[in-house]
């Protein structure tokens, strides 16, 4: 294979133009793959994302009593951030389905772009916070239960959203943009703007990954060492099956948080940061093509976290299972009733139509 590299700065100048066609070269040769892999996955993303999400929401709602828990805050929040990402979907997909003609109006373009992130890092953000109120909640109950106010973790949450907001604001320039005359999105447009993303990178890198990750680690590290050093007294036998059901929680909590990071989280930032270099520095392209193609993989591993945090509502908290087993049979009462009111009503009618 013909290795290809792309012209140093000092060949090219201010040869925009050119830069732009290497680019292009090395980019848009491999559309089809993109395609095909954005489609598949969020075909399959955005009808479990949508529903899980929306159906979480409606389970905590249904939860008087732990609506004035911190966690339940905090889970309410990272629903909200999953069910809105998921609503940018069907977009993406007509987008896809098109061969990458974007036809809806320019703004929409930019919200999805934006959407991504704000996604992304709200829902890193919020699993730190929601590991940080576990480790207080199991090694300083007392501390846990004075500070951790359901009106404190609102404002916390609160701060998350305006603070990734802000924070990605710039994605909001990333509008549509014209190549081989069509419009298109989810594209840099030039190649300043590949620069400008490489130090967005790092400043998100930092703030938005391995921050909130080593605070995970320390939380998680603490938990599991508190857990170990005190296995709880022997005596009351409800004492005793309280305290492993706080442990059993703690640990698919731990499980759950820190797959949906290796899983998720830790691929997209590491390729994506290698690709923002592998074309900032011109690397061969061939090279910039095998990363482009990673980049694809890990980022619908990313946009996957939408459909795990359901999952982590599940097992992890045993009042979300009961609340969901209640609507439940709440639902399953209604059909059942409403079936019965109906055939009771056929029954009244065919007496009359006889008499």
């Amino acid at each position: 294979m013909n290795a290809r590299l792309l012209p140093s700065p000092a060949v090219l100048g201010n040869n925009t133009s050119v830069i732009m066609e290497f680019l292009s070269e090395c980019f848009h040769d491999d559309d089809e793959f993109k395609y095909r892999a954005y489609t598949f996955t969020y075909l399959l993303l955005f009808p479990v994302a949508f529903l899980c999400n929306i159906w979480a929401l409606v389970v905590f709602s249904l939860q008087s009593s732990r609506r004035n828990s911190a966690s339940c805050v905090v889970m309410i929040n990272l629903a909200l951030s999953d069910s809105s990402f998921s609503l940018t979907l069907p977009l993406r997909l007509a987008y896809y389905f098109k061969d990458g003609v974007w036809n809806f109006p320019d703004w929409l373009c930019r919200l999805c772009v934006y959407g991504f992130y704000v996604n992304l890092y709200t829902s890193i953000l919020f699993l730190t916070l929601l590991s940080m109120l576990r480790w207080l909640a199991v090694a300083q109950p007392l501390r846990h239960s004075s500070m951790a106010t359901p009106t404190r973790t609102l404002l916390i949450c609160v701060g998350v959203w305006l603070f990734v907001g802000v924070s990605s604001a710039p994605f909001l320039s990333s509008g549509v943009k014209y190549r081989d005359g069509f419009p298109r999105c989810f594209e840099p447009s030039n190649p300043a703007s590949w620069e400008r993303i490489l130090i967005l990178n790092y400043i998100a890198m930092a703030l938005g990954f391995i921050l909130p990750f080593l605070t995970i680690i320390i939380c998680y590290s603490r938990l599991i060492h508190h857990l170990m050093a005190h296995p709880g007294p022997q005596g009351s036998s409800q004492v005793s099956t309280n305290r492993r059901c706080t442990r059993r929680r703690s640990v698919h909590l731990v499980t759950m948080v820190t797959a949906n990071f290796l899983l998720c989280f830790l691929p997209y930032h590491v390729i994506r940061s290698l690709h923002l270099h592998a074309v900032c520095g011109r690397w061969n392209c061939d090279i910039i093509m095998v990363l482009q193609r990673a980049v694809v993989v890990t980022l619908c591993l990313a946009a996957s976290n939408s459909v795990l945090n359901p999952l982590l509502y599940y097992y992890s908290t045993r009042t979300f299972r009961k609340s969901m087993r209640d609507a439940h049979s709440s639902l399953l009462s209604n059909r059942e009733g409403s079936f019965r009111s109906r055939l009771s009503l056929r029954m009244r009618t065919r007496r009359r139509s006889t008499t």
